[in-house]
């Protein structure tokens, strides 16, 4: 059976009518007497690896930082302050 439930009442029990959906229960969310929304549990989709493969590339120098980089993080005379 379906439960429909005004929008006033979805927001002040949107915990209790999540609950229901998440035991089975169909719920219609209904604006001005009409259906609007059905809420429903979240449903992970499966993951299936390799999806990037191909599309995706690390640069060979991807861990290297030149220290000029490092440097501009701690090039101020007030290092002490932010770093202890």
């Amino acid at each position: 059976m379906v439960m429909q439930v005004s929008m006033h009442e979805a927001k002040s029990q949107l915990s209790r009518l999540g609950r229901l959906a998440w035991e089975g229960e169909e719920i219609v969310i209904a604006r001005n007497g009409k259906p609007y929304l059905r809420l429903t549990p979240y449903e992970r989709s499966p993951r299936t690896p390799g999806l990037w493969k191909g599309k995706v590339w690390i640069a060979p120098d991807f861990d290297d930082t030149s220290q000029d980089v490092i440097d501009s993080f701690c090039t101020s005379d007030n290092d002490e302050e932010l770093f202890g």
